[in-house]
């Protein structure tokens, strides 16, 4: 007697994918890192956040068009396989998958550091690992359970950065009493608004790049909703107001209300912010919103991983071990696997962070970038033929086809190929470029097992 195929609960309701796309795209990256580009590039890096943003948009869009048509757990890496072969989809899925469960290592070792701020005496290894376990959990029970705590994560995040953004323009128009409005000194009176000149701004698009990691999360959620086309259509369709009121309007207060050569963003502008208007434990009420930030993040980074470990395990690119799915509907090992692989990375924290740690670290840093590279060649594929072949499944459709896509081509290999050429960014360059040729070296070490193993796959499903 055959299995009956694996298959995912869709317990993840519309509000839940709603509040996903809109936290998806505000990470601790945004209250911690936009201090250290701004003290970069200065008020210019509002271009450099606008830039990137773009890009961003335009790959969701890219990604919207190809989920509506085709809803799938395995998102992206199952759309590379079909479009530019199997090789891209295992490469860019093992890709994928390597980033977040570094991602999950990165945001416990993170989450431990914050509540160490209330709690010194605790160790910070000791930390990390019960985070980690405490947000399994969670994913274990059911996918509904996910869907929850990203959903209140992630309004806790929007919730803030919405009063940060009304706080930000009462200081600006002048509103707060004893609190001189800013005016346009900030932008233009300290060395005017490209104090590092034009270099910087293509520094900061690099950088920003990183930030927007996780804005993709929601294609794969939308897989285990019951109206995924309804859930992608809305997240894409929403995806322009949310990068221009969550990034670029809190970049835009950052640069006008502080100075952007102030010592102060190098620490926490967003604190920098509240303590101007003396509002009362501002660090600590900033720690609370970066705990929800990390957590939100490592929520979703067992979440993203697991899912594409079970969707790679379908196809025979991974062990078919991570096919098995409880009575819940969740791929439970593909869950504790990922788990376990950021227990070691951890480890690697406690034992060696200034060598194996980082070099994971850095190893993962320009995999956003493969992954959108990889979205943009296989949205240029299928696009032609879904208009050949099936024209209705286009539900939404990329803008100006195919010149925008040509354009975000170029735009993103452009900022991949100047990462060698920066200080700061040039070690992650090699080391994700080495770790890509692993992993495409394996795909074709490997294709003769792997064939016999998807063989098994498809008998037990049949």
């Amino acid at each position: 007697m055959h299995d009956q195929q694996p298959e995912l609960k869709k317990e993840l309701k519309t509000r839940h994918i709603t509040m996903i796309s809109l936290g998806g795209v505000i990470g601790a990256g945004l209250f911690i890192g936009s201090g250290t580009l701004i003290n970069t590039a200065g008020p210019g890096s509002i271009i450099s956040y606008a830039f990137a943003g773009l890009l961003v948009i335009l790959v969701m869009r890219m990604l919207g068009e190809m989920s509506t048509a085709n809803p799938s757990s395995g998102s992206f890496a199952t759309y590379a396989r079909e479009a530019l072969g199997p090789w891209a989809g295992y490469t860019i899925g093992w890709l994928y998958w390597f980033f977040w469960v570094i991602v999950i290592a990165v945001e416990a070792i993170a989450g431990a550091t914050i509540i160490q701020y209330w709690f010194p005496s605790l160790p910070s290894w000791s930390v990390s690992l019960i985070l980690t376990f405490l947000l399994t959990l969670t994913n274990i029970f059911s996918v509904k359970s996910f869907g929850e705590f990203e959903y209140w994560f992630s309004l806790i995040k929007v919730v803030s950065l919405g009063l940060f953004l009304i706080l930000g323009g009462a200081i600006i128009c002048g509103f707060i009493p004893g609190v001189e409005s800013p005016g346009t000194s900030n932008l233009l009176d300290r060395g005017g608004f490209l104090p590092n000149g034009i270099s910087s701004i293509f520094l900061g698009v690099t950088v920003v790049m990183f930030s927007f990691m996780g804005t993709e999360i929601v294609a794969t959620a939308a897989g285990e909703s019951p109206h995924p086309e309804k859930a992608i259509i809305s997240a894409t369709n929403t995806v322009i107001y949310r990068i221009l009121l969550f990034y670029l309007g809190s970049i835009l207060i950052l640069v006008t209300v502080l100075p952007w050569d102030s010592s102060s963003l190098m620490k926490s502008p967003f604190v920098s912010l509240l303590e101007i208007v003396n509002i009362p434990a501002a660090a600590q009420v900033m720690n609370f919103i970066l705990l929800t930030a990390v957590l939100s993040c490592l929520n979703s980074g067992l979440y993203t991983s697991s899912r594409m470990l079970f969707s790679m395990a379908q196809k025979g690119d991974a062990p078919k071990l991570f096919l098995k799915v409880n009575r819940k509907g969740i791929p439970f090992n593909a869950i504790i696997g990922c788990t376990i692989i950021s227990y070691i990375s951890v480890g690697f924290n406690y034992l060696s962070p200034d060598k194996i740690f980082l070099f994971l670290v850095n190893a993962s840093g320009g995999v956003a970038l493969l992954v959108y590279l990889v979205i943009a060649f296989s949205q240029l594929r299928m696009r032609k033929n879904y208009e050949k072949e099936q024209p209705e499944k286009l539900k939404i459709r990329m803008w100006l086809f195919p010149y925008l896509t040509y354009g975000t081509i170029v735009g993103i290999t452009s900022i991949f190929i100047t990462m060698p050429f920066i200080d700061s960014l040039r070690t992650q360059f090699f080391l994700t470029l080495l770790i890509a040729l692993f992993i495409i070296g394996s795909f074709f070490l490997t294709k003769n097992r792997r064939n016999i193993t998807k063989i098994e796959v498809e008998k037990n499903i049949s």
